[in-house]
């Protein structure tokens, strides 16, 4: 018989060419349906594997700890927990899982790749189960009940850091690395990636990377300009709770952390971390020039002075030591913010704020130490050295240290004999 092979889809089949092709009626699939839920499927082992989503049932147990499931494959993945292996590699990074799933998920913070979208709001997930935990900010499902108090909660994770309130259970997840410990696993994880440098959360819009998904959320408003967060008091929006939170106290005068070496109380946690080392004499010493400071963000600030590490402007061709300046130089170029009482520009929204207050003589920061009131935050961290006698800024000709960069740059007049 003469036979030509005919490739579709669907399989390889051999037809009798002899025969008229055309008249052939393909064969119609048999499908199997629940009868609980309609759902079909082409195979009746799927079928039953689905059947046991309705019974609850759970027949494959771990012999290790004894949890249960309802497919051999989930026991097999879960079985990985026990003996550490991770057999599921990305080759982008090189991180490794124990479970198909969780790397298909973390494949997708390489790729970019948002597959599944919330049809009430579009905002885009990159696992079903993010999505449906999302999905319960718009229906206000709480599926989970607390069996002691009957609160209820959108995830079970919430729901088992809840139980340890009834128990006075306090499991701590310890760091391997440097000790530290948490009370919750998800911020070991965050924290340990400090340590590996791991940013796993990109923006979109600038590429800037983040350890954590919530910092991530947070930096998205800064170019959304989005505020969710409104005082009551003043009207003033904040991006970030945190923010608004210390924002509060100003009207409320409540000065939460106290020192407990003098009593003094403070509405800022930061601000009793500085005020701190007035008794302990703390400092951040650069290991380059034993030069030492009081924040470490000001030692981070000045190792770059070492490195010589330069940011260039592509459009004027300036260059920066800190990449933040460059980001602020750049909105020079253009000035999208305009004053409505004097109608003068400017490019940061964050500077029109400030200026804005040279109308309304508003002083949001004050001094915890003097009480002293400031339209600025960088005044007030200016001022605050007053009261530290700390001076980050020193000539590298004579070496004379201020506490003010203005005071060191008109000193260097001296040594250049320029006239203002």
């Amino acid at each position: 018989m003469n036979e030509t092979h005919l490739v579709t889809d669907q399989c390889v089949e051999a037809v009798d060419t002899d025969t008229n092709v055309n008249n052939s009626t393909p064969v119609k699939k048999k499908y199997f349906t629940c009868d609980i839920c309609g759902k079909a499927f082409s195979k009746k082992s799927h079928l039953s594997q689905h059947d046991l989503t309705h019974t609850k049932e759970k027949p494959h147990s771990c012999d290790a700890c004894g949890k249960r499931f309802s497919r051999k494959h989930h026991l097999i993945q879960h079985f990985h927990t026990h003996t550490g292996e991770k057999p599921f590699c990305c080759d982008v990074c090189n991180k490794q899982f124990s479970q198909k799933h969780h790397f298909n998920v973390h494949y997708r913070t390489h790729t970019n790749e948002r597959p599944y979208i919330c049809d009430v709001c579009d905002k885009s997930f990159r696992s079903k189960c993010r999505l449906t935990v999302h999905y319960r900010t718009h229906t206000n499902e709480k599926p989970f009940s607390c069996d002691v108090c009957s609160k209820k909660f959108t995830r079970k994770t919430t729901l088992n850091e809840h139980y340890k309130s009834h128990t006075n259970e306090k499991t701590t997840y310890s760091c391997d690395a440097c000790g530290k410990e948490y009370s919750n696993k998800r911020c070991l994880k965050d924290h340990y990636q400090i340590h590996t440098n791991e940013k796993s959360y990109s923006c979109i819009v600038c590429s800037k990377q983040f350890y954590r998904k919530l910092d991530l959320n947070r930096h998205h408003r800064t170019h959304a300009d989005e505020k969710p967060y409104i005082c009551d008091v003043c009207d003033k929006g904040f991006s970030h709770k945190g923010h608004f939170n210390e924002h509060y106290r100003i009207h409320t005068n409540e000065k939460s952390y106290t020192c407990d070496v003098c009593g003094k109380g403070f509405s800022k946690k930061g601000n009793l971390k500085l005020h701190y080392k007035i008794h302990t004499n703390e400092k951040f010493c650069c290991d380059v020039c034993c030069r030492e400071f009081s924040r470490e963000i000001d030692l981070n600030n000045h190792y770059q002075t070492h490195t010589n590490e330069t940011y260039s402007c592509d459009v004027c061709g300036k260059e920066f030591s800190r990449k933040h300046s460059l980001t602020d130089h750049y909105r020079t170029h253009r000035r999208p913010y305009t004053c409505d009482v004097c109608n003068k520009d400017f490019s940061r929204k964050y500077s029109l704020n400030q200026h804005y207050r040279t109308h309304t003589n508003d002083k949001p920061y004050s001094c915890d130490v003097c009480s002293k009131e400031f339209s600025q935050k960088g005044n007030l961290y200016m001022h605050f050295r007053t009261h530290t006698n700390e001076k980050p800024y020193s000539c590298d000709i004579c070496g004379k240290e201020y506490s003010q960069k203005v005071n060191l740059t008109r000193h260097y007049r001296i040594h250049t004999n320029e006239k203002v």
